[in-house]
């Protein structure tokens, strides 16, 4: 076996934060009894991990032990979170042992996460590699369109697959939409109002539909500025006349990006290009865990592995 997942980004979540979300997730699942438990009992079981979903990014590691440390069962992993997963139909990608009650209590709620996470860190990789092969330099990045109650895992998702998180809340960094703007009664006020509570420690970003709109966003303070739904020639033209009146504005192109129209957004003055769809509409990996029958045992000790 492997060495456990060594990702820089499984350093990111700390263990109470993967134990609480584990007993969540465990307790929505089986909020009482569990009559199936009964049909399996308790003897020690082996069970391997299939990825059946070739060239996937395996993302999630992290999340799927902590549901199995949680019902006393153990993971070995042979792929390293964050890896390819090679391009055979079916891949061995880790072996789980325990009791046979409590593993597959773990079972669906452990691959739900990793499906979706894996799923996500493909195709942050996918985008990874079409914005290198055009030789841009930006940061391509997520959004807050997340799954309610799953946010951390589709932002570490984003981590493993090599695209940036953007702003994982409120909280965080602020962004100044439409709604805020008329709200307020315009960009300037909305500007002024924000940098009031947030200080020196927030960047404020505001959403634009023009370049007139970039440039009081600019001259009001805002720190980047989102043009939104421009169309690809349109963006060109835009951020390069704010970036020449404003070369310190980060610019960022947002709205009907989608992996099939990515590179024609990759302009030299676009700082950072967001994509909804990284975590709406996700294609998810497939991933199975099947529990090894007695017989199956045996052949590995004659060098026959089987997969049931």
């Amino acid at each position: 076996m492997s060495p456990p997942c060594e990702h820089l980004a499984v350093h990111s979540v700390p263990h109470h934060t993967l134990t609480r979300l584990a007993r969540e997730w465990l307790a929505e699942d089986t909020p009482n009894f569990d009559p199936a438990g009964v049909c399996v009992g308790s003897q020690e079981v082996e069970a391997r991990l299939l990825c059946k979903t070739p060239h996937s990014i395996l993302a999630g590691c992290p999340f799927f032990t902590a549901v199995f440390t949680e019902v006393g069962c153990t993971v070995d992993w042979i792929y390293q979170e964050g890896a390819e997963i090679g391009e055979d139909a079916v891949t061995l990608t880790a072996v789980v042992r325990g009791p046979a009650n409590s593993l597959l209590l773990g079972e669906r709620p452990a691959l739900n996460c990793l499906a979706r996470a894996s799923g996500i860190a493909t195709r942050c990789s996918q985008l990874q590699a079409i914005a290198k092969a055009h030789g841009w330099h930006g940061e391509v990045a997520g959004t807050r369109k997340t799954t309610p109650g799953f946010r951390l895992v589709e932002k570490y998702a984003m981590l493993v697959g090599g695209v940036s998180m953007h702003r994982q809340d409120l909280s965080g960094m602020v962004m100044l939409k439409d709604n805020h703007v008329w709200a307020s009664g315009s960009i300037s006020e909305a500007v002024k109002a924000a940098r009031s509570v947030c200080g020196f420690s927030s960047k404020i970003e505001v959403e634009c539909r023009s370049a007139e709109e970039g440039r009081e966003a600019a001259r009001a303070g805002a720190d980047v500025v989102m043009l939104d739904n421009f169309q690809p020639q349109e963006l060109r033209v835009t951020a390069q006349a704010l970036k020449e009146e404003f070369p310190a504005l980060l610019i960022e192109a947002s709205g009907g990006v989608t992996p099939e129209n990515v590179a024609l957004y990759l302009s030299s003055h676009v700082d950072i290009v967001s994509l909804g769809c990284i975590t709406q509409g996700c294609p998810v990996v497939d991933f199975s865990l099947k529990v090894q029958k007695p017989d199956a045992r045996l052949n590995r000790m004659f060098n026959q592995p089987q997969i049931d």
